[in-house]
């Protein structure tokens, strides 16, 4: 049995509807700085290029970018562009949207992992873009097909960048996987 704490509980609606408790709903806008390696590389994004750092130490790159390497504890100091062309790590198919609401048509989400020049297994972490697959069905993700799936970037039109992850509609196929 589920244990609860003395009192009175109150729905939501129970709550805003007694006088001198809650005169008002707040309405509340936050402004947030991205930072300097995040603000570079949503600037990237606007401009349909992906940005990442390496660090100088263990030639590790971070997409999207780390301002410190997580291994090394040392500055990521040289930027690096990615193609944008990369594998995909693990994906789930979800019925629910961003705003919590069921969806009719289920959208596919995916970690990404993004090559980097000077590519190699060993020197290389990411951490991953989670973004959308387009092209691709439920089949494939309850298979396990898409795990390993070379993909690249949609990018939305050019005049209707804005600067954040959404400039890139979602990630497709390459060629015929």
């Amino acid at each position: 049995m589920e244990e609860r704490l003395p009192g009175h509980y109150l729905k939501s609606k129970e709550m805003y509807s007694l006088p001198g408790l809650v005169e008002y709903k707040p309405y509340l806008r936050y402004m947030f700085s991205a930072g300097q390696a995040q603000s570079k590389f949503l600037e990237g994004l606007k401009q349909g290029r992906i940005l990442g750092k390496r660090c100088p130490s263990c030639g590790r790159v971070y997409v999207p970018p780390r301002s410190y390497c997580e291994y090394c504890m040392r500055p990521t100091s040289d930027w690096v562009e990615v193609s944008g062309e990369g594998e995909v790590h693990t994906a789930v198919v979800s019925y629910i949207s961003t705003f919590r609401e069921r969806m009719e048509k289920p959208e596919i989400v995916a970690v990404i992992k993004l090559y980097a020049p000077g590519y190699t297994e060993k020197g290389y972490e990411f951490a991953g873009l989670f973004h959308k697959l387009c092209n691709v069905e439920p089949e494939d993700v309850e298979s396990g097909r898409v795990i390993g799936m070379r993909v690249k970037p949609r990018w939305r039109p050019e005049n209707e960048r804005r600067g954040d992850i959404n400039d890139i509609e979602c990630f497709e196929p390459v060629g015929g996987d």
